[in-house]
């Protein structure tokens, strides 16, 4: 068998391949950029049927590497991922010969049945329908692709149903009709997949101009609203999502969502069906909407909000109190009013409304604690909640041209909080603020650092941002930290 020489350039090691009839002779031309995911031995193809051959007869926890071109998948004739694998700690990994430097066209590209522990890598997909994760695999990785799907009206562009599946450094761009970038459901009817990961992603420029359906991320649908996932969605940048007023949209129980950036986007971060979400140390900014809430046990912690023309932090109304095991699918949809909801150590800085609650619906949330928010607006109301029952406020500061709102006296200060301007032109508290050291709750069972990582000490500061000299260890994110080309 033939051998020769493949450089990774980032690390500049030489890695020994397997040829294959019809293998590329030229080395990719992204220099400085990660080629190779996979570990060895490696197996260097050049044409569909040679990868699929590849597939068919590859060792455990091989890696395959697609030769720099693009290739046109023909209808009926996709690339079958059935049956096969690797292990836990070594994958079997299809990657580009360099990143973005392989083009699939075609309906389909790569088909799954079966799969498991496969990670493909470095592929730009161009194909004209879903590409599917389904329900049969498990730990399949997604990493470093970019997806720009045919603008099919009603097509989404991944949906995962697969337990254990990684979906990260992809970018998922350019749609302007209905459907979704990425979607997680699972099995069956009600079913979620369980331990989905999501992590450093690019979401960006969705034009879609109706009012639904446009979703950058959906972490189940409304029949699977009591399903517990265990999804953890973080490091993810959002930019001109513009196809839904959700940019997150969890439709299922027990997620984490954090350290995201939504930029200058429509989007924003709902919890719409499920119970037990956290949604953590998120920076909304420059856009429409915050964070919007429904179900019970949520924890709504360390974010900031600032520059959208919306309410930041909007608590549901519900036209039921609660959903249940084995309801009517017409009883599932319907908004369930947010119960025992805890809001706490947000910065909510110039914005349409503070902390503000819905009226249309009848149903009142119930037993919210809402306690050491920083609220600083000259526009309409800092917190205005008209509807609930039970509620605790308390160590608030409120400042602005905004009307205070209907909070009890005993739940807020009126304060000038200090704010300047941090590097990234974002708002912090300054030296000598109100905000330092006055929460009036131990959040030490809740969290432990504030948004930019840095450890809270004694009493908590009010929002967002401890006052600190010690170095943030997570920042804003910008399109160089996430997608196919990231560090």
């Amino acid at each position: 068998m033939k051998r020769r020489t493949f450089i990774l350039s980032a690390a500049g090691a030489a890695l020994a391949l397997t040829a294959v009839p019809g293998a590329a002779q030229a080395v990719g031309p992204h220099a400085g950029v990660p080629t190779l995911a996979g570990r060895g031995p490696y197996t260097f193809v050049s044409d569909l049927t040679a990868l699929q051959n590849a597939i068919d007869t590859v060792t455990e926890g091989a890696t395959i590497v697609v030769a720099d071109g693009t290739y046109a998948v023909p209808d009926g004739s996709p690339i079958r991922l059935s049956g096969v694998g690797g292990r836990w700690n070594k994958h079997l990994t299809i990657t580009a010969e360099s990143i973005g430097g392989v083009t699939f066209t075609g309906a389909q590209s790569f088909v799954f049945d079966g799969a498991h522990h496969v990670t493909l890598s470095g592929f730009v997909f161009m194909q004209s329908t879903t590409f599917e994760i389904p329900a049969s695999c498990q730990a399949i990785t997604l990493s470093r692709n970019e997806f720009v799907l045919a603008d099919i009206e009603g097509l989404h562009n991944v949906m995962v149903r697969a337990d254990d599946t990684v979906i990260e450094y992809n970018h998922f761009h350019g749609k302007s009709t209905l459907g979704i970038y990425l979607g997680v459901e699972g099995g069956g009817a009600t079913d979620m997949a369980q331990n989905v990961h999501i992590h450093h992603n690019h979401f960006s420029d969705h034009t879609f101009p109706g009012d639904n359906g446009g979703e950058p991320i959906r972490l189940g649908v409304s029949p699977r609203a009591l399903s517990s996932a265990h999804a953890i969605v973080e490091y993810n940048l959002f930019e001109r999502c513009n196809g839904d007023p959700e940019a997150i949209s969890v439709k299922s129980s027990d997620n984490t969502v954090r350290y995201n950036t939504i930029r200058d986007s429509l989007g924003g971060i709902v919890l719409r069906h499920g119970n037990r979400t956290r949604i953590e140390s998120n920076h909304i900014l420059n856009g429409e909407n915050g964070v919007r809430i429904y179900g019970n046990d949520h924890v709504i912690v360390n974010n900031l909000i600032t520059g959208i023309r919306g309410s930041a932090i909007v608590i549901g109304c519900g036209t039921l109190r609660d959903h249940y095991e084995g309801e009517p699918s017409s009883s599932r949809s319907k908004n369930d009013a947010p119960d025992r909801v805890r809001i706490a150590l947000n910065s909510l800085i110039d914005v349409g409304g503070g902390i503000i609650g819905e009226t249309a619906r009848p149903i009142e949330p119930r037993d919210c604690v809402i306690v050491d928010n920083l609220v600083v607006s000259d526009r309409g109301s800092l917190a205005l909640v008209p509807k609930s029952q039970g509620f605790t406020w308390a160590g608030n500061i409120l400042w602005g041209a905004a009307a205070t709102g209907d909070l009890p006296a005993s739940g807020y200060t009126s304060a000038d909080p200090l704010l300047e301007t941090d590097a990234e032109g974002l708002p912090r508290i300054g030296a000598g603020s109100p905000a330092i050291d006055a929460a009036a709750q131990d959040h030490t069972a809740w969290v432990t650092d504030d948004i930019l990582g840095r450890h809270r000490t004694g009493a908590a500061d009010v929002g967002a941002h401890e006052s600190s000299s010690a170095h943030a260890r997570r920042t804003p994110l910008h399109a160089g930290d996430v997608g196919p080309q990231s560090a």
